[in-house]
């Protein structure tokens, strides 16, 4: 009696066990590399903080599909060696069922491979477009591509009449991306490099390289193309040397902190960027105003700092995956496969369409360009 009386409690707590997968279903495992200090924490800290209040908010609602979410951050601070290890960590360690980042376009190339061997979703905050184009099945990216970036600037010269232009780029490889891409669009839009220097993302003075390009008549606008602290400094030592050129940034200078580094040198300087800058600006109905308004709300309600454009990557990167998740559960070919079917999502970098073919889901559109006017991101208007 007593046998069969157990063999009936077991019977009953398994078939409770099966039929009520929510309760006992483990935690959702979501890995990050990010920048969270070092050099680079101006990307990564802000995309950190917005991952960890993106997850509190998501768990708050009783997580993705019933399953709470565990987020598991790891500080590279910019390094593509700790990148390395530490996504090895993630994979084969933590199990996790993908990552978010890195912060920056070397540490994310450093690790693609790894995580196109071990078939895991890797959802990138770096800009370079070389981590999607060459395509690579498991890996995407949030910021919009740097072509697209450059076109935008090559457009806005175009209007200004300015041809003939000096590049100057760090030797990150944000900064060597970028200036393959410059090279090879200018030509596109009647516009020829007369100068191109690399310098050193540690530099603290670049002064020489600014009188260089300088001494050349023919310079008519200067591109600069990095991170921190870099870009700051180049505005900085092009105004000390009295020279009033048009200075244009990419797509990276979309956090206030480099405005303040640079100062009042940094007046005046144009670039392209999403629309999280100028949210409160938006016509309402835009399909991004509510969602980047939301988010400028909490974060800088939680955090006490202005929201930069790279929070924004992180935002991205964590509701594409929120997003994946719900249609494809915890299944690491499902998610890949949802990703790619994801259309007209809006997000703070733009509304992504992603595909097959396209693992970052943004266009041209997803850019207005942006100017500095008494310390403030505000929108351009062409002289």
């Amino acid at each position: 009696m007593k046998k069969m009386l157990g063999k009936t409690v077991c019977a009953f707590v398994a078939a409770c066990l099966l039929s009520a997968p929510s309760v006992w279903a483990e935690n959702i495992k979501v890995g990050a590399l990010l920048a969270v200090t070092g050099p680079a924490s101006f990307l990564g800290g802000p995309e950190a903080r917005t991952l960890e209040m993106m997850v509190e908010q998501v768990n708050a609602k009783g997580g993705i599909n019933g399953q709470k979410v565990e987020l598991l951050v790891k500080d590279t601070a910019g390094n593509p060696e700790k990148a390395i290890s530490f996504a090895k960590q993630l994979l084969e360690e933590d199990k996790v069922l993908a990552v978010l980042g890195p912060s920056s376009s070397g540490e994310t190339m450093s690790i693609k491979k790894i995580f196109e061997d071990a078939k895991t979703p890797l959802i990138s905050c770096a800009a370079a477009e070389v981590i999607v184009n060459p395509l690579a099945s498991w890996v995407f990216k949030t910021p919009q591509n740097d072509s697209l970036a450059a076109i935008k600037i090559f457009m806005e010269m175009n209007k200004q009449g300015i041809s003939k232009v000096a590049v100057l780029v760090d030797n990150s490889g944000f900064g060597k991306a970028g200036k393959e891409q410059l090279e090879k669009i200018a030509p596109e839009y009647k516009i020829e490099v007369v100068e191109a220097e690399v310098y050193d993302t540690k530099a603290t003075d670049l002064s020489a390289v600014i009188a260089k390009i300088k001494a050349n008549p023919a310079v008519q606008g200067v591109i600069n193309w990095s991170i921190v602290p870099a870009q700051s400094i180049v505005v900085k030592n092009i105004r000390q040397a009295g020279w009033q050129v048009p200075i244009f940034q990419s797509h990276g200078f979309g956090n206030i902190k480099y405005v303040e580094a640079a100062g009042a040198a940094a007046e005046g300087v144009i670039f392209p960027a999403g629309r999280l800058l100028m949210a409160d600006l938006l016509p309402d109905g835009h399909p991004q105003k509510a969602l980047l308004m939301q988010y400028v709300k909490d974060y800088e309600g939680k955090y006490k700092e202005t929201a930069s454009t790279f929070g924004g990557h992180g935002y991205d990167a964590f509701m594409i995956f929120e997003k994946a998740v719900a249609i494809g559960g915890n299944d690491k070919e499902k998610v890949r496969t949802s990703i790619e079917g994801l259309k007209n999502l809006p997000g703070t970098g733009g509304v992504y369409n992603f595909s097959a073919t396209d693992h970052n889901g943004l266009a041209l559109d997803a850019f207005e360009m942006m100017t500095v006017k008494d310390g403030k991101f505000v929108p351009y208007t062409s002289k």
